[in-house]
């Protein structure tokens, strides 16, 4: 699910298509597990086609948000203005700041997960979620 940040971090030292690869990557798994919690919530909802499908929509759009989305943004800038600062603040050459810019992206990685997963957590409650909620909790008045 993380392939593109990955992707996002190496930018500065591959081509293109090598990070919109990544991007298909971390696609594919989202998709793989909005089909999988699918699958999941057919089997036990048989009868519930629309609690098979808010499992799909849920799943497909937080993974979107959170493991693709968000992530590959908050990477793409960090490593972009990464770069400029090291080009600006040292006298490094260009493959020595590329692979610093790289090495940073790739640590940040670790560190903006949860802060990321909280974030869409909390805005999925607050907006999708609030259209279909969940079959487990009670009526709000």
């Amino acid at each position: 699910g993380y392939a593109n940040e990955v992707g996002e971090s190496f930018r500065a030292l591959v081509p293109v298509p090598v990070v919109w690869a990544s991007y298909g990557v971390a696609t594919a798994y989202v998709t793989a597990d909005a089909i999988d919690k699918g699958q999941r919530a057919a089997t036990v909802h048989a009868q519930d086609p629309t609690r098979v499908g808010v499992a799909v929509v849920d799943t497909f759009v937080w993974q979107g948000l959170a493991s693709v989305a968000i992530p590959g943004f908050t990477i793409n800038r960090l490593c972009a203005a990464s770069l400029a600062l090291l080009g600006t603040l040292t006298r490094w050459p260009l493959p020595v700041r590329r692979w610093a810019t790289t090495a940073l992206g790739l640590a940040a990685i670790p560190l903006i997960i949860t802060p990321i997963d909280r974030t869409v957590d909390f805005l999925m409650d607050s907006s999708l979620r609030k259209l279909y909620g969940t079959p487990e909790e009670p009526p709000k008045p």
